[in-house]
């Protein structure tokens, strides 16, 4: 059994954190690969990431707990 990601209240998450890394049994917060993240945020599904420097994206929590939300109560 994975370790299961939690969010931080505030702030940014990155790709990692969020579908986690299964050859290190580390369980994201969304049950996506990254391909389906990106298949998600492309087609507007799933919220966009910020840009925060070269070679650093990630979400704003934020988002990603009100996505959730939303998602969960289906």
């Amino acid at each position: 059994m994975g370790t299961t990601a939690t969010l931080p209240d505030t702030g940014f998450i990155r790709q990692a954190q969020l579908v986690g890394n299964k050859g290190k049994d580390i369980a994201g917060v969304i049950p996506f690969s990254p391909a389906t993240l990106w298949r998600k945020v492309g087609s507007g599904e799933f919220p966009a990431p910020v840009k925060l420097s070269v070679g650093v994206t990630a979400w704003k929590v934020e988002d990603v707990r009100a996505w959730i939300a939303k998602h969960s109560s289906n």
